[in-house]
């Protein structure tokens, strides 16, 4: 069995009187591409964003790559190395796809704020470098022909796109896609899985949030399925779509593998 890049163990929310996660782990090895998937409301969003730092759990532990961290704040979190995008796209609207991918990047930069302010040849010949590699991460996902364009007039498609290339640049240990493939037209969609895959066999690492169950099942190696908060089965996509739990919850008994 590969390293284990991601453990969390007994993470529970409460928001007021809503109970939203009750003691759900999961873990997660090197290369593989992580399914988490229920219906509405049953937490998946929540514990996604206590994992990527946006929320603050109640309880559990974290270890990511072998150490622990402490999930408190989004920038902490991409420097301990995880990476995120939104279902909801979050780029910068008004900068080019390259200056986007460049602010990704900026996190694992050395030059401080001394040598921005003073454009040192350390600062310069660092930005040149992050520059360059913006430009091969966009040739990566497949837009780096629309390099200089800003990013609110590239299509929906390659919007989302240009947001992975931004997580991609900081160089994560895992990288945590919520929902990639909503509002995607089917071309889009396999574009996207392609995409998914091919990062999955660069060795990267993927926790992945998806409404969408056939392209789950179709890419990911190992499935969470929550309701209600609670962790009613985890296991191979072929295991989860045969769960009795999973059929009455969420899938329908249309879904179960033959």
């Amino acid at each position: 069995m590969s390293e284990v890049v991601l453990q969390v163990k007994g993470v529970s929310k409460r928001f007021g009187g809503l109970q939203a996660l009750s003691d759900v782990g999961i873990t997660i090895h090197k290369g593989q591409v992580y399914g988490l998937i229920g219906p509405n409301g049953a937490g998946k969003t929540t514990f996604f964003n206590v994992i990527t730092g946006l929320y603050t759990p109640d309880s559990g532990s974290f270890d990511l790559g072998g150490a622990p961290y402490k999930p408190t704040a989004v920038h902490e979190v991409a420097k301990a190395g995880i990476a995120r995008t939104f279902q909801n796209i979050r780029l910068f609207a008004e900068m080019t796809a390259l200056e986007n991918v460049m602010v990704g990047r900026h996190v694992r930069s050395q030059s401080g704020l001394l040598g921005a302010i003073f454009r040192t040849p350390g600062f310069k010949s660092e930005e040149a470098a992050i520059a360059r590699r913006a430009q091969e991460l966009l040739d990566y996902v497949g837009i780096g022909r629309f390099a200089e364009m800003k990013a609110r007039t590239l299509s929906y498609g390659d919007q989302r796109r240009l947001e992975i290339a931004r997580a991609l640049a900081t160089d994560p240990k895992l990288i945590a896609l919520d929902e990639p493939a909503a509002g995607m037209n089917a071309t889009e969609k396999v574009v996207l899985r392609e995409l998914i895959d091919q990062i999955r066999k660069d060795g990267r690492t993927i926790l992945l949030i998806e409404h969408d169950v056939k392209l789950v099942m179709g890419l990911c190696d190992r499935v969470t399925v929550l309701d209600y908060g609670k962790q009613i089965a985890e296991g191979t996509p072929y295991d989860v779509q045969r769960n009795d739990k999973v059929i009455e919850a969420y899938l329908g008994a249309g879904h179960k593998a033959h």
